[in-house]
């Protein structure tokens, strides 16, 4: 066989977003030390999860993200066929993933998060700041899905219950977690030179300060949320992730949430969606794969 036949081809635009969704939700689940989350050194409030069982997690939902983005590509345009293909797609990928996980909810918010930014950043790759795609994913959220289930998810319960904004309306919204939070902590954290690791970091610390969180919400109600926001933003307080005195902060919030029973499942999937945004916007990553 010929050496030149041995090249690999080039990827697809949704092979390379399906790529870089898990690449997202791997990143996450290593990052370490996360407040009462899976990550490298244990379960967090976790009883049910493992760092294992988060990243075989990501990995079965490869499928689902590249369906989708094929799905933008092929239909064109936000309309209610694509928000229905694409609902369709994420129950199918939700099932996949429960196979894998033995029943286990690892990552359900983060499907609806990081799905309808990969639907929305295949429609028009040449667009990709964070601003442009999540607007075009907020046009999508705002449509309805006929086939949807109608009984409400636990976070959807929770956020009726407190008057609190679930995961659709953050994505109605256009991701302002993301687009005021996340995305310009990791920007601030990298300029003033406290690492890639520390920076991340400061960013989930960022979107936990603000976020009506309903995993926390569900698992310790408003006493563990108001948890959260304090100890998070303690934490930036104090200099961050890359200071001593934030590393303190950092670990006393850990040890709070923890005997709370509070788990920011919320904002972990958001700053999956914040790494993902990060990646197409930074590194122009979408305009060779086609």
């Amino acid at each position: 066989m010929h050496a030149l036949n041995l090249q690999a081809k080039p990827l697809s635009l949704a092979d390379r977003l399906a790529d870089l969704a898990v690449d997202a939700l791997i990143d996450e689940a290593d990052l370490s030390p996360k407040p009462a989350l899976v990550d490298r050194r244990g379960n967090g409030a976790h009883t049910d999860l493992h760092l294992g069982l988060m990243h075989a997690s990501a990995l079965s939902l490869w499928p689902a993200f590249k369906e989708m983005a094929e799905a933008a590509v092929e239909i064109g345009e936000v309309d209610s066929t694509l928000r229905e293909a694409i609902g369709r797609i994420g129950r199918e990928g939700e099932q996949a993933m429960l196979t894998t996980t033995n029943g286990v909810n690892t990552h359900r918010g983060a499907i609806w998060a990081l799905g309808l930014l990969v639907t929305a950043a295949a429609l028009e790759p040449h667009s990709s700041s964070a601003n442009a795609v999540t607007l075009r994913a907020a046009r999508l959220a705002l449509l309805d899905d006929r086939y949807a289930p109608k009984p409400l998810s636990h976070g959807a319960q929770v956020a009726l219950r407190y008057g609190a904004r679930g995961a659709r309306e953050e994505a109605q919204l256009g991701f302002p977690s993301v687009l005021q939070r996340g995305l310009p902590q990791l920007k601030r954290s990298r300029a003033n030179g406290h690492g890639e690791q520390n920076a991340r970091l400061d960013a989930l610390l960022a979107i936990m300060t603000n976020l009506a969180d309903t995993c926390v919400l569900y698992r310790a109600g408003e006493e563990g949320l108001h948890a959260m926001h304090s100890g998070a933003q303690a934490v930036l307080d104090a200099g961050g992730s890359a200071s001593l005195s934030g590393r303190r902060r950092l670990h006393e919030l850990d040890q709070q949430l923890i005997a709370l029973n509070a788990s920011p499942g919320g904002a972990a999937d958001l700053l999956a969606a914040t790494l993902l945004l990060d990646r197409i916007e930074r590194d122009g990553i979408l305009q060779g794969a086609f």
